[in-house]
């Protein structure tokens, strides 16, 4: 246990077969003995209060604020994203597996090393050399560059990436965003699916009243954050040195070495805010202002407490005043409150006095709250492989939903589906495509043309494909990938698209004697497509006739006698298409 507690951030391997050996110049990695240990309760060092106590807030405390709930579309920095929880356990079957956690929450992986470890013993015996962590990545230079060779070394031969370091997931590293170029399927660990769903507990409004203690510097570069959250709260209290920055712009007494200079124009915004939005508000945290934070709190349904309180860097004692606040969220806790504290100063005061029947939710790095509410995507979380965030209705997309289904990926401008739709009023349509402009533009040729067996959705498909088609009533009879664009000048992605999940998705959800229409005008493109679909087939896939040595093993013509528009474009300049179809075999 104490080679687990003494990471400075890894990624652990777990393997069926064989013993992983991990590059050369990767610091030593030591081996987890297989026995998962219980929660750690860390003692965290401790921080103090000083300074002088005012009290400022709204003349009145009826709280009516009108501000907005938070909607789904303002949290599009949180996609819906594949989990742990989620991912076929049959999936997991002699597959290597790469977690990756960090240092001060290694206790978090446990739930999902515990879960991964019951999947192989449930196959096979797990042996000692089976999981393997590698440390201090945090020291290569590679890591925070986000080296792609750094990257491809680290996710050699791995199958499956489990995200489990959620307090990294604001920055771009290779070991949670690099990565996820190399590996099939990209999920997230139990202790990133809970954080994330904490973290959209933050933004929503979803009671109320809504309480923010906000604490911490740097009030300059957290003006975009502090003005979300004055819009969606009642009322705000400041403590620490972001206590002083309101103070000083107030007009109050403030310590010159505690004044944050070129804060004092944002200080003055938010509070003008909050009188605007008539949202109450506190200023400092000493004392004597104990019973009247508590009372400005102890009505509200929700509270938040964000950052750390102290004002000096080198505290290091936790003062009564600091206690108090985590003993009064404690109790709240326990009055139907919804409490969630934010950093790791913050949720170290809390540890210390939780009681058994404390419901406080803890996110430890409140950088990544910060840059969330300021309205930012994070890399960590994007980087991951997208589940569709809603079930399809397909009786309200087709006319008549039981019809087989033919499914275009990267359908681009539409012109090959919504013609071939046309033609096949026995078939339904579907095109799935990443480009919005694209997807708006098709839906308002279907709507206009009056089409009733044709459909676009706006999506990733190389990680939304099962997920979409495997809720569809009838057979899926055709897949076609026509034409997608190579990037030759960043190889890393250039066959982002076509990978393993997406290939073994179709592969799986095709009807027998089902086809697979592949074409480019590149040849090294439609070989590549030919190959992974060879290779990842499952042995159930074999080419149509027509397809002999005197065309290079390629079909000469379209066989469905509609052309998509890159399609017509290289044949109008004269340019070659290289073609081919592959059928799903009825015996395997």
């Amino acid at each position: 246990m104490g080679q687990l507690l003494n990471l400075l951030q890894g990624s652990v391997f777990l393997k069926n077969l064989s013993f992983y050996d991990c590059p050369k110049f990767l610091p030593q990695s030591c081996l987890y003995n297989g026995n998962i240990g219980q929660n750690q309760k860390h003692q965290g060092a401790q921080l103090s209060l000083q300074g002088s106590w005012e009290v400022v807030h709204h003349e009145e405390s009826s709280f009516k604020c009108e501000a907005k709930f938070c909607d789904e579309e303002e949290l599009d920095g949180l996609p819906h994203i594949q989990t742990l929880r989620e991912f076929p356990k049959e999936d997991l079957l002699e597959k290597i597996v790469m977690v990756s956690c960090h240092q001060f929450f290694i206790y978090t992986l446990f739930h999902s090393i515990a879960f991964l470890v019951a999947c192989h013993q449930s196959w096979t015996a797990l042996r000692k050399q089976d999981i393997l962590l590698l440390q201090n990545l945090s020291d290569f230079k590679e890591e925070i560059a986000n080296c792609s060779k750094f990257s491809e070394l680290l996710s050699s031969e791995v199958d499956i990436f489990v995200n489990d370091s959620f307090s990294q997931s604001h920055k771009v590293l290779s070991s949670t965003v690099g990565v996820t170029r190399f590996c099939y399927a990209c999920i997230a660990g139990f202790h990133f699916e809970e954080s994330q769903h904490l973290l959209k507990k933050v933004a929503k409004a979803s009671r109320r009243p809504y309480v923010a203690i906000i604490g911490g510097g740097n009030l300059c570069d957290k003006a975009t954050a502090l003005h979300f959250l004055a819009s969606r709260c009642e009322g705000l209290v400041f403590v620490g040195m972001m206590s002083f920055q309101i103070m000083h712009a107030l007009g109050l007494s403030v310590p010159f070495s505690l004044v944050e200079h070129k804060s004092c124009k944002k200080a003055l915004d938010i509070v003008q805010l909050a009188h605007d939005m008539n949202v109450g508000y506190l200023v400092d945290l000493g004392p004597v202002s104990l019973h009247e934070i508590g009372s400005f709190v102890s009505n509200h349904k929700k509270i938040i407490w964000i950052g750390p309180v102290k004002f000096n860097a080198s505290s290091q004692y936790i003062t009564y005043g600091a206690s108090k606040v985590a003993e009064m969220l404690d109790q709240l806790s326990q009055s139907n409150c919804d409490v969630i504290v934010v950093g790791n100063m913050a949720c170290q005061v809390v540890r210390q006095g939780w009681s058994a029947l404390s419901t406080i939710n803890m996110i430890e790095n409140a950088s990544v709250v910060w840059e969330f509410l300021k309205g930012r995507k994070l890399p960590g979380v994007t980087a991951l492989d997208r589940a569709y965030p809603f079930e399809v209705k397909w009786k309200d997309t087709y006319s008549d939903p039981s019809q087989p289904l033919v499914v275009d990926i990267g359908s681009g401008n539409g012109l090959f589906l919504l013609e071939m739709a046309r033609r096949r009023k026995d078939l339904n349509f579907l095109g799935l495509e990443i480009n919005e402009k694209l997807v708006r533009r098709c839906m308002d040729s279907v709507h206009q043309s009056g089409i009733k067996n044709g459909y676009f959705l706006l999506t990733n498909a190389t990680s939304t494909f099962r997920s979409i088609i495997s809720n569809y009533p009838g057979e899926l009879v055709l897949v076609s990938i026509q034409c997608p664009n190579p990037d030759f000048n960043k190889p890393e992605n250039r066959w982002r698209m076509l990978q393993r999940s997406l290939v073994e998705a179709i592969v799986d959800l095709l009807t027998y004697d089902g086809k697979i229409f592949l074409q480019s005008d590149i040849e090294a493109v439609a070989m590549r497509m030919k190959e992974e679909f060879l290779k990842y087939g499952k042995g159930k896939l074999h080419l149509v006739h027509g397809q002999g040595n005197d065309q290079g093993g390629w079909l000469e013509q379209n066989p469905f006698g509609v052309r998509s528009d890159w399609e017509q474009h290289v044949i109008e300049r004269g340019g070659p298409m290289y073609r081919l179809m592959f059928s799903k075999s009825t015996v395997i």
